[in-house]
């Protein structure tokens, strides 16, 4: 199975994808992240956000997305920077009928260390460890992304069972929407 995970954020979102099953060898696909500009205006970040998760999502074509799920913090701008993130995310893996599954920072940081309170540095160490990279994936948001990754490689059991049940519905949804967009084009309408 070859999952992608995204670390959403609005000016570091970072995506990994890896290659495994449940109890199985890892191996990376590819890491990378996605970069805004601060002092770009909202929306063009968020759609450079889009057309980075887009590209990533053709090129290495995964079977399955892992978001981090999006919680209540402190600061309300960073939150709604991240949700936005992780919903364009959401967004182009239906528009591709992926399944998407959302993971708690403490789901991700438990799958890969064994402590859903582990700090930056061990998740980091062990997403190395556990990938076999010669060197630590770089920013955190990198690492965090593998993470994602690789917690839902490892939770692979019910929860396939529970996408491949769901997927059906979303690649309906996404073939229902490719053809509404379609006729629309097609009538020349822009409604």
């Amino acid at each position: 199975m070859r999952v992608m995970g995204v670390d959403p954020g609005l000016t570091r979102c970072g995506v990994g994808v890896v290659d495994g099953v449940p109890g199985g060898r890892l191996q990376l696909v590819h890491v990378t992240v996605v970069r805004t500009a601060p002092e770009d205006e909202h929306a063009l970040r968020l759609l450079g956000i889009e057309r980075g998760i887009e590209a990533l999502m053709d090129e290495l074509r995964p079977d399955a997305v892992a978001v981090e799920r999006v919680f209540s913090q402190h600061n309300v701008r960073t939150v709604m920077g991240t949700a936005q993130a992780a919903g364009i995310a959401m967004l182009a893996a239906a528009r591709r009928g992926l399944p998407v599954a959302l993971h708690t920072p403490s789901e991700a940081k438990a799958a890969v260390t064994g402590n859903g309170r582990a700090d930056k540095a061990q998740v980091t160490r062990m997403v190395t460890r556990l990938l076999h990279l010669e060197a630590a994936p770089r920013p955190a948001d990198a690492a965090d992304a593998l993470a994602l990754a690789i917690c839902h490689v490892w939770r692979g059991g019910a929860q396939a069972r529970l996408a491949r049940a769901q997927r059906s519905r979303i690649e309906e949804a996404a073939r229902a929407e490719r053809e509404r967009l379609a006729a629309r084009t097609r009538g020349g309408t822009s409604q």
